[in-house]
């Protein structure tokens, strides 16, 4: 099941960001996939500051690799946009990162897709001009199913 949308200005992000979280529950994976400057790291801003988190500490975890926040539901925020094999990303301590009681956001998820969980909320950014982004939520499975449900109806 498939979703699409575009925004063109930041109160859009917000709005989109704001829209998934409200539909969010512990256990969910999100794996964020898009060039340099797509808006990914923004776009997980918008949703941290849905769940009470002050966007301004949310930072893209390129050199840390995770970041966690704590929120309404506990934020976990991992970038594989470092990593040189997709090993690594297992040593982060994969059950800690999508445990059940948070919500998991992986950047560059494209790079360590295999060891993602089975039902994982995909969401391929793009720039679609100078200050637009087109998304396409993708689900696949039966929870990220229900979340792609929520928004479509939304």
């Amino acid at each position: 099941m498939i979703w699409e949308t575009d925004w063109t200005i930041e109160a859009d992000t917000e709005v989109t960001g704001r829209l998934l979280a409200s539909v969010l529950k512990p256990g969910d994976v999100i794996a964020l996939v898009g060039d340099l400057g797509a808006g990914k790291t923004r776009f997980v801003q918008a949703v941290a500051k849905a769940l009470g988190v002050a966007d301004e500490i949310v930072h893209s975890p390129t050199f840390t690799l995770i970041h966690e926040y704590p929120a309404s539901i506990p934020l976990r925020h991992c970038d594989a946009y470092r990593l040189k094999r997709p090993e690594e990303f297992a040593d982060l301590g994969l059950d800690e990162l999508f445990g059940l009681d948070g919500i998991a956001f992986v950047e560059w998820a494209d790079r360590v897709a295999d060891d993602l969980p089975r039902d994982v909320l995909r969401i391929d950014l793009s720039v679609s001009g100078p200050s637009s982004r087109h998304a396409i939520f993708t689900a696949n499975g039966p929870r990220s199913t229900e979340i792609v449900r929520q928004l479509q109806h939304a």
